[in-house]
């Protein structure tokens, strides 16, 4: 059969058919891959073509901004699943959409109107503030645009600027939605209320055996124990080793006396600061000469002074204030230059310079000693202590022998027990959490390397694991559940018993007078609350749930129960503001816009070449 179709298709009748046919594929079928859509491009709207180089550079754009949120470029694929390929393509579709529509219209813009809006492009302009036709060569060199294609994308955006002036530049929120909204918005109402509580119940029954047992039951996954394990510690750190180290008391002074001048504290002074107009800087000037003191001058000027801190003079960056603030007296002021003007500088208290005695410095000294030596000694220490390990030595005998610490805790998998190890760093708490959680009972425990060098060792004692709970164990948290789960649902009925005899016709208030209560009235409020907040939310959506004289309960967002009666309604005061009213029109026409602009894209039909689009993108950003 195959042989015979060559044949046939070697035949003069055979090559006729073959020609109809690729003619009517032609026609049909790869017009609109090949001849319609180009290898350069990507997608086509009506007649408007959207190439490569115009997608590449809004795509650039649009990674950019998405890249400084992941940290990264983000690969073919990555975009895809975030949509950002099809966003690219969406917007540049709406404009080629207006751009058809432009054309039909015969829109243009003329050479002088291009040359004004390039003149006024602050892109281009240089430190003057004007144009500069060597910084928009560079700018459209950096951005690898031509001017070609720079102009033709201005008069793009003329034109459809030019579209979207005229179809929207009466466009505004009509009449009736604008007063919708501000009924909306700015009604209020005010209701008479009563807090149920459990003083409005009467619930004596204590649950009995077999309902807390049947609670437990059903709620056995809340009421679980976490694995623990039990654990000896050993750390060596600087800090650790440091602790244990003795030194006489020549070797302490000796200490003090190398290193106290690095103990002083430097003299400090508490520094205020204000700025002075012309006739402000006349009276301190007046007061200065006069010698009034600074408080009183504030308080007849009535400036209000700025305190920079109680500051060393290596930590005043202003040169002018540091030689002033350090030359003044306890209380005095002086004048000096300020970047905006004149200003008075005060010195409202002064720390003089300080030099601890032996005694105030001995842990300090001691720490240094302690530290000195265990640097030179860790690494031996730190050799013995692998020795001892390795000879399957405990714990407790390591640290007696090296006059170490031993911490014994209790250690669950979050590992917030180990914040009782003073030496470790809570960036190394996960680390030895879960070295500890990965250890078995038996096998020799390799150290945990900590930083700053150091080094942790511990034995597993025991291991207690998670297990559920006997009813022994937490009958009074369940006792407490059930009794809340029961009273929350008695005040849930009783609310909605209420709320049916409110619309019965009886009064709040003698509802409220049987429960020993009183009723309240709340301030106005709107849909979203009072302003005072006694009204949250929850309470003010559930009272304009209903008509004028609505009657309900609910839970507010404290977690009382409020019944509620709406006592009265107010329309809104006033009309929008005018700034309201304008922002809403914006929303308007920005709505119709898009809904115009997609309609127009659906009219003109968008076709999307998919290989030559993916291609594009694996070339560029990869895989």
């Amino acid at each position: 059969m195959l042989d015979g179709l060559r044949d046939f298709a070697k035949s003069w009748p055979g090559k006729i058919l073959g020609a109809f046919l690729l003619v009517g594929v032609a026609g049909f079928g790869i017009n609109n891959v090949i001849v319609d859509l180009g290898s350069n491009t990507v997608a086509r709207v009506g007649n408007e073509e959207i190439n490569s180089r115009e997608f590449l550079r809004a795509y650039q754009t649009q990674v950019n901004a998405i890249s400084t949120q992941l940290g990264s470029i983000p690969t073919t694929t990555q975009a895809e699943s975030l949509g950002i390929p099809s966003a690219v393509l969406m917007r540049l579709s709406e404009g080629a959409a207006l751009d058809g529509l432009a054309d039909q219209f015969g829109l243009g813009v003329s050479d002088a109107q291009l040359a004004r809006m390039l003149r006024e492009d602050p892109s281009f302009h240089g430190t003057l503030g004007t144009f500069e036709p060597a910084l928009f060569s560079q700018t459209l060199q950096r951005a690898g645009w031509t001017e070609a294609e720079y102009f033709e994308a201005r008069g793009d955006e003329a034109r459809r600027e030019q579209l979207t002036n005229t179809l929207m530049a009466d466009v505004s929120l009509p009449a009736v939605a604008s007063t919708l909204i501000n009924d909306y918005a700015s009604a209020t109402r005010t209701i008479d209320y009563i807090t149920l509580s459990e003083t409005s119940l009467d619930l004596t029954i204590e649950p009995t055996e077999e309902e807390l047992a049947a609670y437990l039951s059903e709620h056995q996954a809340e009421y679980r124990t976490v694995e623990t394990r039990r654990v000896k510690i050993l750390d060596l750190s600087l800090a650790s080793l440091a602790s244990t180290m003795q030194f006489d008391e020549s070797e302490i002074e000796a200490e003090y006396e190398r290193v106290r001048d690095s103990l002083s504290t430097p003299e400090r002074r508490t520094i205020e600061q204000v700025a002075l107009n012309a006739d402000q800087l006349a009276q301190f000037e007046a007061g200065l000469a006069a010698g009034t003191d600074f408080a009183t001058l504030v308080a007849q000027t009535g400036v209000t002074p700025s305190t920079l801190g109680t500051l060393a003079r290596s930590q005043v960056t202003d040169a002018r204030l540091a030689e002033t603030a350090f030359a003044l007296p306890e209380g005095g002021f002086a004048i000096i230059d300020g970047i905006g003007g004149r200003r008075a500088v005060h010195v409202s208290a002064i720390e003089a310079q300080g030099q601890p005695t032996l005694e105030e410095a001995r842990d300090d000294v001691i720490t240094r000693l302690g530290t000195a030596t265990a640097r030179t000694e860790i690494n031996e220490v730190l050799d013995q202590v692998e020795e001892l390990r390795a000879a399957f030595q405990p714990i407790d005998t390591i640290a007696e022998r090296f006059g170490l610490p031993v911490y014994d805790l209790e250690v669950t998998a979050t590992g917030t027990e180990l914040s009782a190890l003073p030496n470790l760093a809570p960036e190394d708490i996960a680390r030895v959490s879960q070295a500890i959680f990965r250890a078995e009972d038996g096998q020799l425990i390799p150290s945990v390397p900590l930083t700053g060098n150091a080094h942790l060792w511990f034995d597993l004692e025991a291991v207690e694991p998670a297990r559920d709970q006997t009813l022994d164990e937490v009958r009074d948290q369940i006792v407490a559940a059930i009794t809340e789960e029961r009273t929350n649902e008695a005040l849930m009925a009783l609310g909605e018993e209420i709320v049916g005899r409110l619309e019965s016709g009886e009064a709040l208030a003698d509802i409220a007078f049987e429960l020993n209560t009183f009723p309240q009235i709340s301030s106005a409020f709107t849909r979203f609350g009072s302003e005072d907040g006694f009204v949250d939310g929850t309470v003010a959506s559930a009272a304009f749930a209903g008509g004028p004289d609505h009657k309900g309960s609910v839970v507010n967002e404290s977690g009382e129960f409020i019944v509620f009666d709406v006592v009265d309604n107010a329309a809104p005061a006033a009309a929008l503001d005018d700034q309201v009213i304008a922002n809403l029109d914006s929303e308007a026409r920005n709505s119709l816009y898009a809904e115009f602009v997609a309609a127009l894209r659906d009219d003109a039909g968008l076709r999307v070449n998919q290989q030559a689009l993916r291609q594009l993108l694996v070339q560029n950003f990869g895989e």
